[in-house]
């Protein structure tokens, strides 16, 4: 018997819970937890008390409040899809009642539009000598694609030299300007200075000033920005024969034309500003009246396509695949009411957390995606939505 705990509601969570229903064979009991106990009264009847035992408010900052409610619950697995600011406490908490944690994103200060992985890798001491088992970034990217890295390396490589990530939503929302995901997150990531690595060293880029317009798998030609996402390093610690990594995304012109002017007023600040006599945070306050993510899912058309070109060698000669899944919006939201951007994270979240409680990925520690083997995780994959393929390519399609 398996029981679970999902902290969070929004949309990657709705997802996630209604594909855990689905599969009483891994997940027996699913509790739900979320600062807005509204959301997961919300989940809990559109999915049924049968699956969705209880629901419960917690303020997941706090990691008294998180180890109280898992010690209430008593779950074998937490499954942390809250905010990226609190993977600390809740990795604490877990620690602090003894329980096994999986998350889709890296941590990142509040106060700092900064990410990376040293925070949680910090904890690799206390999950192992607990004998617990902490799995970080099981969403899509991060998540899939570090799998996709780890299937290529076993089927397809004697070593992997180039690795290039790239994320296309090609779809249309009929909004004037929308995120896909949190507002506050999303804006934060893509006005970073840009990442990648070369040679053996980390090299920086202005915010979105390095372009390529890439051909994608169903959707066509796609003006790509290169950003750094946090799966890259990961990546170039348990790949060490990658010469060069890198993260590109697509923004349309007018996407990118809002976000300059609201960049240019100082609406994605996160510095506070006194506001009729109390501070606020620019960006906060952009979030709140920006469009809700999940309200983009009805009325969604296009697709997705996300993917990984990697270039190596094989039997001493060099070869480039393209490992890609391609997810149509509106058949998300036909399925669970989603729209891709959530479905591509919170059916890999599912997946992670099954792995894991059936004891196919199970090892004491703090683990990336790519350090388990990434058959189990691929065929999961295809049998619940989201099918990859295979194109051996004859060159890499980029020009830098």
């Amino acid at each position: 018997m398996s029981r679970v705990l999902i902290i969070g509601a929004g949309g990657v969570a709705a997802v996630t819970v209604k594909k855990c229903a689905r599969l009483p064979e891994h997940f027996d009991e699913i509790y739900l937890a979320s600062r807005t106990v509204s959301k997961c009264e919300a989940l809990q009847k559109e999915v049924g008390a049968d699956r969705v035992k209880a629901v419960f408010a917690v303020d997941a900052d706090n990691a008294s409040e998180v180890e109280a409610l898992i010690n209430k619950v008593k779950p074998d697995l937490v499954i942390n899809l809250a905010l990226p600011y609190q993977d600390l406490p809740i990795m604490d908490a877990c620690l602090a009642a003894n329980v096994d944690y999986l998350d889709t994103a890296n941590y990142e200060p509040k106060d700092v539009a900064k990410f990376e992985y040293s925070w949680q890798w910090a904890y690799q001491d206390k999950f192992q000598k607990q004998g617990l088992m902490a799995l970080l970034g099981s969403g899509f990217d991060p998540g899939v694609t570090n799998v996709y890295t780890a299937y290529a390396a076993k089927h397809y490589f004697d070593e992997i030299h180039y690795l290039d990530i790239v994320d296309c939503n090609g779809g249309d929302h009929g909004q004037a300007f929308a995120t896909n995901f949190n507002p506050e997150i999303n804006i934060r990531e893509i006005t970073q200075r840009g990442r990648f690595w070369e040679n053996g060293e980390w090299k920086e880029t202005d915010p979105l000033s390095v372009r390529e317009d890439l051909d994608y798998q169903n959707i066509g030609v796609r003006a790509s920005y290169l950003m750094f996402h946090e799966e890259l390093e990961s990546l170039v610690k348990h790949f060490p024969t990658l010469k060069r990594a890198r993260f590109w995304m697509t923004f349309g012109d007018a996407y990118l034309n809002h976000l300059r002017v609201l960049e240019g007023i100082g609406m994605t600040s996160i510095e506070p500003v006194e506001f009729q006599g109390q501070k606020i945070v620019p960006l906060e306050f952009l979030k709140a009246v920006l469009p809700n993510p999940g309200s983009l899912a009805e009325g969604y058309t296009g697709m997705t396509c996300i993917g990984t070109y990697i270039t190596g060698v094989k039997d001493g000669k060099e070869k480039t695949i393209f490992i890609y899944n391609n997810c149509d919006h509106a058949k998300c939201y036909e399925e669970v009411g989603a729209q891709a951007v959530s479905y591509t994270t919170g059916v890999p979240a599912m997946i992670g957390a099954a792995l894991m409680l059936n004891g196919t990925w199970k090892e004491p520690g703090v683990f990336n995606m790519e350090q388990f083997d990434p058959d189990p995780f691929m065929d999961m994959l295809n049998k619940h939505g989201l099918p990859w393929h295979v194109i051996e390519c004859d060159a890499s399609p980029f020009k830098q």
